[in-house]
């Protein structure tokens, strides 16, 4: 037993040595370790910091789609009022033409009427002309064709009014010279001036516009 003990001491004796230099130069093994470590840190957080810059400050691409988005919605928005004006534009026409039309509807037979009204006033004067005392049972002609003709006119005037064709005898009122048409001034009593003291002519209206002005004279001062 002490032969073997003292192989296995004479066996580890030349090693101590080489154990005791390694336990030495392993302080300075770990500071370059260290050092590694830390400067491997810092690379990665200068990499991580190089990022977040790059982040923060937007590319020239980005600036480029920045821009162009900006463009594009600036030319929507232009469309869009466009657009928007061309859909008024569009909705006045059609009111405008409705318009028309209506006034076409009613206004269209102005010509026609113009010409009624010729024979209006003639069976008018006629029925006028007729001395109401000749108008007996002992002139049955004379009764039957007065009677006739104050029918005729009667009735034409039932047609003007079912088109809208309304009289204008304006006797004692105001002057309108969108409604009248002053042939003279005369002085009358009792009359506020400016009146219309006579109608020379029976005027007409359709559909409330002017068709024929009524001719009248008008009161003046004394």
């Amino acid at each position: 037993m002490a032969a073997v003990a003292q192989c296995v001491r004479g066996a580890l004796r030349p090693r101590l040595p080489l154990l005791s230099v390694a336990l030495r130069t392993s302080p300075r093994l770990l500071c370059a370790a260290t050092q590694q470590k830390n400067t491997g840190q810092n690379l990665e957080e200068d990499q991580s910091q190089g990022q977040n810059e790059q982040k923060v400050e937007p590319s020239s691409a980005e600036k480029l789609l920045a821009e162009e988005k900006a463009k594009l919605e600036e030319q929507l928005k232009e469309v869009t009022e466009k657009y928007k004006r061309a859909l008024a534009d569009a909705e006045n026409v059609r009111q405008r033409s409705q318009k028309l039309v209506e006034e076409a509807k009613l206004y269209g037979i102005q010509s026609f009427c113009k010409d009624l009204l010729e024979v209006a006033d003639i069976l008018e004067k006629a029925t006028e002309s007729v001395p109401k005392e000749e108008i007996k049972d002992e002139n049955p002609h004379l009764k039957s064709l007065y009677e006739g003709l104050v029918m005729t006119e009667v009735q034409i005037q039932k047609v003007f009014k079912k088109h809208g064709l309304l009289r204008l005898n304006p006797v004692g009122a105001k002057f309108d010279p969108y409604e009248h048409e002053a042939l003279f001034h005369t002085a009358v009593e009792g009359q506020e001036p400016g009146t219309i003291a006579l109608v020379s002519k029976i005027g007409y209206k359709l559909h409330g516009r002017t068709l024929r002005p009524a001719l009248v004279g008008v009161v003046k001062e004394a």
